[in-house]
């Protein structure tokens, strides 16, 4: 599985109608409105690279609104609940 965070950059007016959209692809997980340099977080998890590749490529080119993006590919995960299930078994 590939995770990918996207920080997205939209059209003022189009911030809400970009999440929506954004929101009801398939590979998109959650979509996040946010303060700061960007406007909206994308996670996306698709398979392998090659059908990431497609979905930015293909589809989210297609978006209108988006003006700009920035993609992380997550490498690791860590959270809360799997540090506190490490520690409940003794580790």
């Amino acid at each position: 599985m590939v995770t990918t965070i996207i920080l997205i950059n939209t059209s003022r007016t189009k911030i809400n109608r970009v999440a929506e959209t954004l929101a009801g692809l398939e590979p998109v997980s959650e979509v996040y409105s946010v303060s700061g340099n960007y406007d909206l977080v994308a996670i996306v998890r698709v398979t392998d690279n090659d059908k990431l590749a497609s979905f930015v490529t293909d589809e989210m080119s297609q978006i209108d609104g988006i003006t700009g993006t920035h993609s992380m590919l997550a490498f690791n995960a860590f959270s809360r609940h799997d540090l506190d299930s490490m520690f409940s078994i003794g580790m």
